[in-house]
């Protein structure tokens, strides 16, 4: 069973033997852990929960190496529960129901089980529901971690009996601390200049862990200088950045996107453009989803918008990468600083609704055609008027159902191309009251 132990792990390592930087570096306190004040604070939630004694299950959400099993392990010191470590990744429904059935039997020993379960977002719905009466009767409880959302990867009902905390991407002067941290446990400084210092923290990404093993490398190295930045990255790779294309990272990078757009903003606009890039995502999908933007939050305000991605689309499949994506940044640019109007998408949700709640409804008969003497005599047609045959090519009869009020959905906005349009919506207004009259 992988995975699957107790506090000192699946077997003690001698202590001669050696052990990375990073767990050498775990915190004995929760005090001594390094960022993390809005969940761990005095009036944070954690910090509340251990002043008054009554931790709850909780599930830890953000991204790796930023302390959520450094954390679980603290709170089953400071709460003297048995902590018990799992992962998702590797533990079937036999070695749960094994975890059960020693927490259960801890307990009736007088002694509570904290149950610390690692990617708990890969258990599938029953897994996760099998946690449930362990969780009520007071058998264990959950501390779980993820880096995916857990309002989608979650069952509602664990949910609810866990508090979501979420721990955040260590900031540059946490990582400053940590590193000076491991400077003193390895008893010198690390050979790096000002600048290249600066550049090995941000090579980390707010990863503590990755942080640690960039400095574990960096001190392995010979210590016969200091380096300066194009000495540190001709040794070390940049890290990939944290970024999942069906996880959190995308959709959290789309969505900055979409509204830098929105909000009129080129330069954020390309910026979420590029991260993406960098971080590998697909040109294509790309070129959609900014399609997507400019018929939802331009609309008819600038009716060659759509054209111009399409165009931009067409231009990086016979481009390809990366020169393609150069077209691709000019349709965001032209996007971000083209006029705004969702009316056409307000007035077609509008008119769903409506089509929704009086689908059943028939045209009137005026506008239905009669190839049939039955549907003569049934009065199709009947006094239709040809708008081509009437004052200002307009009849202003109405299309809606007979039972059915007119209703009004389209609304213009006074900006571009729909200012022309709003005229006009209003100038056919006019005329059809005074046809009606």
């Amino acid at each position: 069973m992988a995975d699957l132990f107790d506090r000192d792990g699946p077997a003690a390592a001698p202590d001669s033997a050696p052990r990375p930087l990073a767990d050498r570096l775990r915190p004995q306190k929760l005090e001594d852990v390094i960022g993390q004040e809005q969940v761990l604070g005095p009036d944070a939630p954690l910090g509340v929960m251990l002043a008054s004694r009554s931790l709850g299950s909780v599930v830890f959400w953000g991204p790796p190496g930023v302390g959520k099993t450094t954390i679980a392990r603290l709170l089953a010191d400071a709460t003297d529960l048995h902590f018990v470590q799992i992962s998702a990744i590797f533990t079937g429904v036999p070695d749960l129901r094994k975890v059960f059935e020693a927490a259960r039997l801890r307990r009736s020993n007088g002694k509570g089980t904290l149950l610390f379960v690692d990617e708990i977002h890969r258990f599938n719905k029953a897994q996760q529901d099998g946690f449930l009466p362990h969780m009520e009767d007071g058998t264990i409880l959950l501390v779980g971690a993820t880096t995916e959302n857990p309002s989608f990867e979650l069952n509602a009902a664990l949910l609810s009996r866990a508090q979501v905390l979420v721990l955040e991407r260590l900031s540059l002067a946490d990582l400053e601390r940590l590193a000076q941290r491991a400077e003193k446990e390895l008893g010198r400084p690390l050979p790096l200049k000002g600048p290249a210092r600066e550049a090995l923290l941000e090579m980390a990404d707010g990863d503590g862990r990755a942080l640690l093993n960039l400095v574990e490398q960096v001190m392995s190295w010979p210590a016969d200088k200091t380096l300066d930045i194009d000495g540190l990255k001709t040794r070390l790779m940049k890290r990939a950045a944290q970024y999942d294309k069906s996880g959190d990272g995308h959709f959290n990078l789309i969505s900055a996107l979409h509204k830098s757009v929105r909000g009129s903003d080129p330069d954020a606009a390309l910026y979420w453009l590029a991260r993406m890039l960098e971080a590998g995502e697909d040109p294509r999908y790309l070129a959609r989803r900014i399609t997507r933007m400019a018929v939802e939050d331009i609309g008819l305000a600038d009716p060659q918008a759509q054209a111009i991605c399409l165009q931009s689309w067409q231009t990086f499949e016979r481009l390809g990468s990366p020169e393609g994506e150069l077209a691709i940044a000019q349709a965001l640019v032209y996007l971000a600083l083209a006029p705004k109007s969702n009316a056409v998408y307000v007035a077609y949700k509008g008119a769903r609704a409506a089509a929704k709640k009086t689908g059943s409804l028939m045209p009137p008969k005026h506008i239905l055609n009669a190839p049939t003497g039955l549907m003569k005599d049934q009065g199709y047609g009947a006094g239709y008027a040809y708008d081509h045959d009437a004052e200002d090519g307009f009849s202003g009869q109405d299309y809606f159902p007979d039972d059915m009020p007119r209703d009004s959905f389209y609304a213009p906005v006074e900006r571009g191309f729909e200012r022309d349009l709003k005229k006009r919506v209003e100038y056919f207004e006019k005329l059809r009251r005074e046809r009606k009259s």
